[in-house]
């Protein structure tokens, strides 16, 4: 058995937590951008912090002009998707698929969710976020 951050990895690939009781996590980066995959019972919960509303105190800041960008957006997002503000006015894109029980399907899905995310990051970031 090996382990794949707070994974173990049986022979034939499959995950499970290293400690009982623990809601195991991969972190990672996507275009400069904190992501998170959590495994939670069965299912996978992809999480990438997309943006942030520029606050009033920012010089030459379009906080009006972002807010309109990012309240168009959720039509947009794939099914199941959500965009999410946060306290700290961060914006969360987040997900959820078949935890799929495997390193390799693991993996597989945060690409998805990266390569996903693309067009919706290019749309924030043009628009300030």
């Amino acid at each position: 058995m090996i382990t794949l951050g707070p994974f173990a990895v049986g022979r034939d690939g499959t995950l499970s937590p290293r400690s009982p009781g623990l809601r195991p996590a991969l972190s990672f980066a996507w275009r400069g951008r904190h992501c998170e995959a959590l495994m939670v019972e069965g299912a996978l919960r992809l999480r990438a912090m997309a943006g942030r509303i520029p606050s009033t105190a920012e010089r030459n800041a379009d906080r009006a002009g972002t807010l309109r960008a990012v309240a168009a957006l959720p039509p947009d997002l794939p099914d199941g998707w959500q965009l999410r503000l946060t306290a700290d006015h961060r914006l969360a894109l987040e997900a959820e698929a078949p935890a799929g029980g495997t390193a390799v399907a693991l993996l597989g899905e945060m690409v998805r969710f990266a390569m996903a995310m693309d067009p919706y990051l290019d749309r924030l970031e043009a628009a300030g976020a």
